[in-house]
């Protein structure tokens, strides 16, 4: 009986809730640690960094105008399909981060967890962002955090899911809407994520994933004027300045890349980084 080929799998974007093929057509292959062909991811281009900004920010208003409440669900209900394919993930991580597999699940376990963590958040964020001010007047002056808008996240090029999943949720589950570029060497993780998405009540267009060459997505979505803040995780130093200079012309919010130990608890630092903050008077009425 002759040897049966494998047939390795062609991944395609998550854009808009859909899974196109990328604009250009290009595919390119993604090995494990060891050099073992996995499979083929898409290589992304600039069309199809601008077709997620679209997406992202006609996903916004239904987004953010969402409750409290029911983005905390949708984000619970993630952690609950994650757990459902737990062992498809664990094999992910292992073969993209060269991990044993209890390690890996260690590292996915903890994916999972987070996703929990930050959907209690939620409903949360206003008691830790928000403030009643004294003022000098008969009025309530009263501070709420809204959602900054669309923000684009330059996954960890070293924590190909746990880290994946630390820029994601603190920025959706405040009303935010993102386009991820997934880790360039080890994209697999982020792009069955998008699977998991697609299945988890999330609304089209609130993540949007990208993959391929994070320089090459990087610099559009930087200089995007309909991108407000993006997350430089993925980005190597030389790569953050550049895009810090771009993003500087329609005075984006910017988080520069600094070292992270995404399996330790990761505190509001994110949670509060692409928020802003609206204040309103209004009269006592005495």
């Amino acid at each position: 009986m002759s040897e049966r080929l494998s047939v390795l799998k062609t991944y395609k974007l998550f854009v808009g809730g859909k899974f196109p093929r990328s604009e250009s057509g290009r595919v390119y292959e993604v090995t494990d640690a060891k050099g073992t062909w996995l499979a083929n991811a898409p290589l992304a281009s600039r069309k199809d960094a601008r077709d997620a900004v679209v997406a992202a920010r006609k996903a916004f208003g239904g987004w953010s105008g969402a409750t409290a409440y029911n983005r905390g669900q949708i984000l619970y209900r993630v952690a609950e399909m994650l757990e459902s394919r737990r062992g498809q993930f664990v094999r992910e991580v292992a073969d993209a981060e060269g991990l044993s597999k209890s390690k890996a699940a260690l590292q996915v376990d903890a994916a999972i967890d987070r996703w929990v963590w930050y959907a209690g958040w939620s409903d949360k964020t206003a008691q830790i962002a928000g403030s009643a001010n004294p003022v000098a007047g008969p009025y309530f002056n009263l501070s709420t955090p809204e959602p900054t808008g669309v923000v684009a996240l330059l996954a960890p090029q070293d924590s190909s899911f746990l880290g994946l999943v630390s820029v994601i949720a603190p920025a959706i589950v405040t009303g935010n809407t993102t386009v991820v570029v997934a880790a360039e060497a080890a994209p697999l993780p982020a792009l069955s994520l998008a699977e998991v998405l697609a299945t988890s009540d999330l609304p089209g267009g609130v993540v949007n994933v990208l993959s391929g060459r994070t320089a090459e997505l990087a610099a559009p979505l930087a200089a995007h004027q309909d991108v407000n803040a993006i997350d430089l995780a993925g980005a190597d130093a030389e790569l953050a300045t550049e895009l810090e200079k771009s993003a500087a012309d329609n005075l984006k919010r910017v988080l520069r890349p600094q070292p992270v130990d995404w399996p330790a608890d990761p505190g509001t630092a994110r949670l509060l980084t692409f928020l802003e903050t609206k204040t309103v008077w209004h009269p006592m009425g005495a």
